[in-house]
């Protein structure tokens, strides 16, 4: 499990960006890739809207997906999302 030291809020990379995750992530458990993202100053969203920056897609990722398509929402990979915070 890898550990992220907490930011100070309002500064790191993802700053102003909201993700929302969907499907199974192979490499992160749901609440700790929120919790990098957080860590990097984003935030996280539970239901997909124009607010919402970036869907992380994991495997079956269902109609979360869908509706951020319909949306014209910026879709990432896990592999893409892993690129983005590192």
């Amino acid at each position: 499990m890898t550990v992220i030291e907490p930011k100070v809020k309002g500064k790191g990379k993802l700053v102003g960006k909201t993700f929302l995750f969907t499907g199974a992530l192979k490499s992160f458990g749901r609440d700790e890739a929120r919790n990098i993202v957080e860590s990097l100053g984003g935030m996280t969203a539970s239901i997909v809207s124009k607010k919402v920056d970036f869907v992380v897609v994991g495997e079956d990722p269902g109609s979360k997906f869908d509706k951020a398509k319909e949306l014209g929402i910026k879709i990432l990979s896990e592999e893409e999302f892993k690129k983005l915070i590192s």
